[in-house]
C-alpha cells in the first residue's frame, strides 16, 4: 500500500510539473492585426507581442501615455540596449514567463534605459520641471514617450554627457555599482578583477573599481584590450592568449559577467576571504542560466569566500550616485554602435552575439 501511495504521489508530481513546464515553454503565434488605440494622442513605438526573435519586434503606432499626478512624461531621445530585452523577447529563460506572461507577454512595451527631456508633469510632482533633461529606467523606452513616477529611479542628466551616452547608463552602471559596493564590499586598495571587461557591465565596473580606489584587473578579447586599458584597467588578461586562473595571482573580489569559470575555479584564484559577484550566465531556456547560481548557493556554506549572485535594484539614490561620478569625469559610457528606432531589431541581435564593446544604443533624435 505505501509503494503504491507513493508511486501514485510520484506520478502526479510528474504529471504536475509536466503540464508546468508544457504552460511556461508554450509559445503564441504573433498577432497579425494592428494594436488597437483608443482614438487619443498616438505615437510611435517599438514593441512585442509574442516571444521570439528580434523578428517579433515591430515599429507601430501606439497610445501616447499620460501622466499622473505624481508622474512625469519624457520625451525619449536616446533607448539603451541591454541583455535584459532580449530576455523578455524571448521569453528565456521560461521562468521569466510566469511574471511576464505565458504563451505571450502581457506587456507589448520594450526597452527600459532611457535619456530624455521632461515635456509634462503631474500635480504632485516637485522632483522635475518641464524641460529637464533626464535619464533613468521605464518599460518602454523604445518608443518616443515614456511615463515614469518621479520618485523611480530617475536623476538629471549631466551637463557633460550626450543623451546617448546616458542611456547607457542604468541598468548596466546600475549592476556594476552594486556589485562592487554592496556585493563585493570592495575597500580601496584591494585587488579586484572583472571578468567581461569590455561589455555594458564590464565597462563601466572597471571605471567604478578604479574610483573607488582598487587595483583592477580586466578580462577581455585581444582586440578589447587597449580600450579596456583607456578606461582605467592596470592588468588586462586576453583571454584567448592566457588564463587569469593560471596567473598564480589571486585577487580580492572577482566581478564575473560571463560565468564561463565555475564557482569552484573561481575560488582557487581568491584570497581566503575573497568574495565572488556573478553577474552573467550562460544562455538557455531551462537550467543553464542558473547552474553556476545552483553552484554558489551549494558551496559558499562550505568555504571561507563569500559567492553570491543577484539582480540589480533600481534606486534613484543610486542613479543620483552615477550621475555624480559622471559629473565629476570618474565614469563615461563606451559607446560600440548607434543605431535609428527602426533598426531596433538589428540592434538587439548585435546584442545578443555578445560581441559589442561597451553600449549599444538607439537614437530616437
Amino acid at each position: 500500500m505505501v509503494r503504491k501511495i507513493l508511486l501514485a504521489v510520484f506520478i502526479l508530481l510528474f504529471l504536475a510539473v509536466s503540464a508546468l513546464a508544457f504552460t511556461i515553454s508554450r509559445t503564441s503565434a504573433c498577432p497579425t492585426t494592428p494594436v488597437a488605440t483608443s482614438g487619443g494622442e498616438t505615437m510611435s513605438a517599438v514593441i512585442y507581442r509574442c516571444y521570439g526573435s528580434p523578428d517579433v519586434l515591430e515599429l507601430t503606432t501606439v497610445d501616447k501615455p499620460e501622466p499622473k499626478a505624481d508622474e512625469v512624461l519624457i520625451k525619449v531621445s536616446a533607448a539603451g540596449v541591454n541583455p535584459l530585452d532580449w530576455h523578455y523577447m524571448r521569453g528565456s529563460p521560461y521562468i521569466l514567463r510566469l511574471f511576464n506572461g505565458t504563451g505571450a507577454p502581457d506587456d507589448y512595451r520594450f526597452g527600459v534605459d532611457f535619456a530624455g527631456t521632461v515635456v509634462a508633469a503631474g500635480k504632485d510632482v516637485t522632483r522635475f520641471e518641464v524641460g529637464d533633461e533626464i535619464f533613468g529606467g521605464a518599460w518602454g523606452a523604445y518608443g518616443e514617450y515614456v511615463v515614469r513616477p518621479q520618485d523611480r529611479a530617475l536623476a538629471h542628466k549631466p551637463d557633460n554627457i550626450s543623451f546617448e551616452e546616458a542611456a547607457g547608463v542604468p541598468i548596466a552602471a546600475l549592476t556594476a555599482l552594486q556589485a562592487l559596493r554592496d556585493h563585493g564590499q570592495l575597500q580601496p586598495g584591494q585587488r579586484v578583477l572583472i571578468n567581461g571587461a569590455s561589455g555594458g557591465v564590464g565597462t563601466y565596473a572597471v571605471q567604478i573599481a578604479k574610483a573607488m580606489g582598487a587595483h583592477v584587473t580586466g578580462v577581455c578579447s585581444g582586440r578589447n584590450v587597449d580600450m579596456v586599458t583607456s578606461i582605467g584597467a592596470d592588468q588586462v588578461f586576453n583571454y584567448k592568449q592566457e588564463n587569469y586562473l593560471e596567473s598564480g595571482q589571486t585577487w580580492d573580489l572577482i566581478v564575473d559577467n560571463v560565468g564561463n569559470h565555475g564557482p569552484m575555479n573561481n575560488r582557487r584564484v581568491l584570497t581566503p576571504e575573497g568574495r565572488l559577484v556573478l553577474v552573467g550566465g550562460a544562455k538557455g531556456d531551462w537550467i543553464a542560466p542558473f547552474y553556476n547560481l545552483i553552484s554558489t548557493l551549494l558551496l559558499n556554506p562550505f568555504v571561507s569566500q563569500e559567492m553570491t549572485s543577484f539582480t540589480a535594484q533600481m534606486t534613484a539614490e543610486d542613479m543620483e550616485e552615477l550621475a555624480a561620478m559622471i559629473e565629476a569625469d570618474k565614469v563615461r559610457t563606451v559607446i560600440d554602435t548607434i543605431y535609428p528606432l527602426a533598426e531596433t531589431a538589428d540592434a538587439v541581435r548585435h546584442s545578443e552575439s555578445g560581441r559589442a564593446r561597451g553600449k549599444i544604443i538607439v537614437s530616437q533624435r
